[in-house]
């Protein structure tokens, strides 16, 4: 495996990669070079002109490149983009995660690309244009096999070329269900160590369904174009966790927060008005239990790697309707409960049966709101073993028998 282009033995066929080659993306823009995939539509993103917004579903967390064919080896051509933070030291270049006939297989990054310089302080960025790299897995194993290359779950990326030494024809339908995903930056990855091992992926995986991952960092806000994008999304389950960048932004109080969130059912409801639909809460984050946002960077240790977040708010002011992680999960679970009188294929799950106290004492969250490699492990098996086994809402049997499920 290599990251650098070079003349091989191979007699390289190239196949221009289009919308039939990639799944996890709702949208695909062609660029100058190639393709870029998008996580939103593109009169959604309209409809939004915030940066972290366009940054998150830019980034191709959950999309994978998936076709069929005998080759031994393979190059893509990407040009990715870097993120680089005022004072800290360099991040890692992202990962992509080779599968061959749905088992791990190669893994590697791309260098180069595109650079977006973040001044967390001053609230600033600059864009700086750089090269594409490559990317390549050799040594296959010989015959016809079904090849996915997860892309960089935390980078932007363009797809440029695909090389193979066989020619390549789309993936087949896998006959698997398709989960359809929503949450914030603990869904799209935060620190997970690749792509394939974010919490929601490694909960498809153990749960033999097609990810769908609309995990927007920072950029769960129970907007309403999001909840038409979730409506108009073909899938067989669709969950939505919602709460923790409510209260990092300070975005609405209590009053607000009810109406929206049934809006946002209601919205989703009117394309799928008997899909499986789990509403989560948040998992345990210490900092904002029971104090309102908004959130901040603390930079005292930033220089030396380490950041960490603060809560801003003030306890005393839940009386006046901020929302906290308690209030917001009480009040999901009474919506869900009032809801699901008349919706039997309503399901709740209380956030901190993937992450609690005990979890928190044991893998404590690194910067106080992000999960490391590990919780997301955890946090991936435990999301399997509640919702897709058995008699869990996303479990096959016949569990529809109304209520709450699986409130907490």
């Amino acid at each position: 495996m290599n990251t650098d282009h070079q003349n091989t033995d191979h007699h390289w066929i190239a196949t221009p990669v289009t919308a039939e080659l990639l799944r996890g993306a709702l949208d695909v823009e062609r660029t100058e070079d190639g393709v870029l995939p998008h996580r939103l539509p593109a009169w959604a993103r309209a409809q939004c002109p915030d940066p972290q917004l366009a940054m998150a579903e830019s980034q191709p967390s959950g999309v994978r490149l998936a076709f069929r064919s005998r080759t031994t080896a393979v190059e893509l051509d990407t040009r990715p983009t870097k993120r680089v933070y005022v004072g800290a030291p360099p991040r890692p270049d992202g990962v992509y995660d080779l599968l061959v006939d749905g088992r791990p297989a190669g893994r590697g990054s791309v260098s180069g690309g595109h650079t977006l310089t973040i001044d967390m302080a001053a609230g600033t960025a600059e864009h700086r244009s750089g090269p594409a790299g490559t990317l390549r897995f050799t040594g296959l194993p010989e015959g016809a096999k079904d090849i996915e290359i997860w892309l960089p779950h935390n980078e932007t990326t363009e797809l440029i070329a695909l090389r193979t030494d066989a020619p390549v024809e789309p993936a087949r339908d896998p006959g698997r269900r398709v989960w359809l995903h929503h949450g914030s930056s603990i869904s799209h990855g935060s620190d997970a160590a690749s792509p394939t091992t974010t919490w929601p992926a490694l909960a498809a995986s153990l749960g033999g369904v097609e990810l769908i991952n609309l995990g927007l960092a920072g950029s769960a806000l129970l907007d309403p174009f999001t909840a038409r994008t979730l409506r108009d999304t073909p899938a067989d389950l669709i969950s939505v966790k919602i709460g923790l960048n409510l209260v990092n932004a300070d975005l609405m109080r209590l009053r607000a927060f009810g109406p929206a969130v049934h809006g946002f059912l209601d919205t989703i409801r009117e394309g799928h008005p008997t899909t499986p639909l789990l509403v989560v809460s948040p998992i345990l984050c210490p900092i904002h239990e029971d104090t309102p946002g908004p959130s901040a960077p603390d930079f005292s240790a930033i220089s030396s790697g380490r950041l960490r977040f603060v809560a801003m708010g003030d306890p005393a002011e839940r009386a006046s309707g901020k929302l906290t992680l308690g209030v917001i999960r009480d009040e999901l679970s009474r919506i869900v409960k009032q809801r699901a009188a008349d919706d039997p294929h309503l399901h709740h799950l209380d956030g901190r049966d993937l992450y609690g106290e005990a979890d928190a004492a044991e893998l404590p969250l690194p910067d106080d709101l992000h999960p490391d490699a590990a919780t997301h492990r955890r946090m991936g098996e435990r999301f399997a073993g509640l919702v897709f086994s058995g008699q869990g809402p996303f479990g096959e049997g016949d569990f529809r028998d109304g209520g709450a499920g699986m409130a907490g």
